[in-house]
């Protein structure tokens, strides 16, 4: 479509979240007892390997890795949505928050069981991995913080120690194939795999 075709006109809008297209991860962290939780999330950014995180405060996740500094970053495929859904209603909280309880929120802590996926242990985190995302890291804490501007959200920055990935989205070695891996994508709420593929940078 030619660009002269394209309406831009603009409208200032207020939307509930603003998910606007982000891989989701399945976060796994250690359990008061050394059993497991998985958490989804969707806010995370890489930084060379270090990977930032938005997790409320208010969840398991955030509890876990204030007590236990180590996680696994797991990258589930577009083909996982439905097991990555199963998890969506459930908190490893106990009791459950007020305001996760408002909005249907139970408490489970047998994650792996509730989603289908399998545990595999980690090289040198306690967490374990999830067997069926092809891409997992695993991950230490440098830092959490908690901004003054919104308490109810922590940012917390991990170091990745080991990065595991299925040996079908490899080209070589140490580099992962973008024509055969594709992260599932949280879209406004909506689950989306990538599509077709535009072009490359100068440096691929």
């Amino acid at each position: 479509m030619e660009q002269s075709l394209i309406n831009t006109e603009t409208k200032i809008i207020h939307p509930k979240i603003l998910y606007y297209g982000t891989p989701v991860i399945l976060l796994t962290t250690l359990n008061e007892d050394e059993t497991v939780n998985i958490s989804p999330i969707s806010s995370s950014w890489a930084l060379g390997d270090y990977i930032i995180m938005g997790l409320g405060v208010g969840g398991k996740a955030f509890e876990n890795l204030k007590r236990h500094p180590e996680c696994v970053i797991n990258i589930p495929g577009p083909n996982l949505w439905k097991n990555v859904e199963l998890l969506a209603s459930f908190t490893g909280k106990n009791p459950v928050p007020e305001n996760k309880k408002r909005i249907g929120f139970t408490y489970n802590n047998q994650k792996f069981e509730a989603c289908k996926l399998t545990p595999i242990n980690s090289n040198s985190v306690k967490p374990t991995r999830i067997q069926e995302c092809p891409i997992q890291i695993e991950a230490k804490i440098n830092e959490i913080r908690v901004p003054d501007y919104c308490e109810e959200l922590a940012i917390v920055e991990t170091y990745a120690v080991h990065v595991h990935a299925h040996k079908n989205i490899l080209s070589k070695e140490n580099h992962i194939d973008p024509e055969k891996w594709s992260p599932l994508i949280y879209n406004f709420r909506h689950y989306f795999g990538l599509g077709d593929q535009l072009g490359k940078t100068f440096r691929a």
